[in-house]
């Protein structure tokens, strides 16, 4: 009955692979790290804009259900509200931050449907439905779609 041959592994061998590998990482570490000290180096975590949807479709869901809240992926502090006012899709849109400044993630405004207002759980500070007061982005429409640009400020 044939036998699977057996490898043997040569200590050397191993210890020359793991150390060639040590090597290899510590030489990428220190590489980025002297890239990124020059200053020539961006960090883009995400997109600048994002496609929120078609005006029309968009607008109808916001009548119905209220303004959508966009959280931070990352989870970082982008937490936005998308907001439309009016009749007309193509216009009235607003997009803004989703916390008073200085707010923690817990302070989340909160959309009031009866009163078409926000307020901020922490202390019920009540916010305009179109987000006056707070860091506001543009938004735009392109191609048919809704674009907010979370670089360009709007509101």
């Amino acid at each position: 009955m044939p036998v699977a041959p057996r490898l043997s592994l040569n200590p050397r061998r191993a210890v020359a692979v793991g150390l060639v590998g040590v090597a290899a990482g510590v030489a990428l570490v220190w590489g980025m790290s002297r890239l990124a000290s020059t200053g020539d180096v961006a960090v883009r975590l995400g997109d600048d804009t994002f496609e929120a949807g078609d005006p029309t479709e968009m607008s109808r869901v916001i009548a119905t259900d209220g303004p959508i809240l966009y959280a931070d992926a990352a989870g970082g502090r982008r937490d936005i509200w998308l907001q439309h006012l009016g009749a007309d899709p193509n216009a009235g849109w607003h997009a803004f931050d989703a916390h008073r400044p200085g707010a923690g993630r817990e302070c989340t405004l909160r959309w009031q449907p009866n009163a078409a207002v926000f307020t901020d759980p922490c202390d019920d500070t009540v916010v305009e439905a179109h987000g006056e007061g707070l860091p506001g982005y543009e938004v735009r429409i392109e191609d048919g779609a809704l674009i907010v640009d979370l670089n360009a400020v709007g509101n």
